[in-house]
């Protein structure tokens, strides 16, 4: 089945496992289908805190798109700036005001089953953040991007803690790349520079 064939804009949801080969360029078209037709301001917001192996896949993403320099989409969440749940939602503010009906996509990790780990999940809709961990926390995005690190139900906490770091490290160099491939793929009357957070204020929130 060719690519054309197996993507649908009408499709809300793919995924696919981290090392399928055609990860990237399969589920960055899909990506690409959802976006606006109209000229947008686009914002990736990476969760995650650099204290929990898995839960570093966020700040991981956002650290290896620092280095892509990006042209046409802000990126917040790093592993020296990670976007978390003590923060999220003065990030939330801070991004309204700064990006007036921009179009955002929002990138976490998550656990699921066992038949599931390792798989890159992209969804229409808000990323819910906190959810393996029961945490009230406010949704965030367009669309969202997930990578199932490890087993749900159980110590969600704990298995966060003690996910291996390299399942960690492959899927979000791989998720990085299917960001970066969007980016190159978007046009613009002019070039917008990745701006990430550390360079426009004196202290982290």
């Amino acid at each position: 089945m060719n690519l054309k064939n197996r993507l649908n804009q009408n499709n809300e949801s793919i995924r696919m496992l981290h090392t399928d080969p055609n990860l990237c360029d399969t589920m960055s078209e899909q990506i690409i289908s959802w976006l606006p037709k109209i000229p947008k301001e686009y914002v990736v917001v990476c969760v995650g805190t650099d204290r929990s192996t898995g839960d570093a896949l966020g700040p991981l993403i956002g650290s290896y798109l620092q280095d892509k320099r990006l042209r046409h989409m802000t990126v917040y969440g790093t592993l020296h700036d990670p976007v978390h749940a003590t923060n999220l939602e003065d990030y939330i503010q801070l991004i309204n005001m700064q990006h007036k009906n921009a179009f955002i996509i929002a990138v976490d990790a998550c656990l699921g089953k066992t038949s599931s780990v390792g798989q890159v999940i992209a969804c229409v809709g808000a990323l819910k953040p906190g959810a393996a961990l029961k945490k009230p926390l406010p949704p965030i995005g367009n669309i969202h991007v997930t990578g199932v690190v490890n087993i749900s139900g159980f110590m969600e906490y704990s298995v966060l803690q003690n996910t291996r770091l390299s399942i960690v490290v492959e899927m979000a160099k791989n998720i990085a790349s299917i960001i970066d491939n969007i980016d190159q793929q978007l046009t613009a009357s002019y070039v917008t520079p990745a701006v990430l957070m550390t360079k426009s204020r004196k202290k982290p929130i």
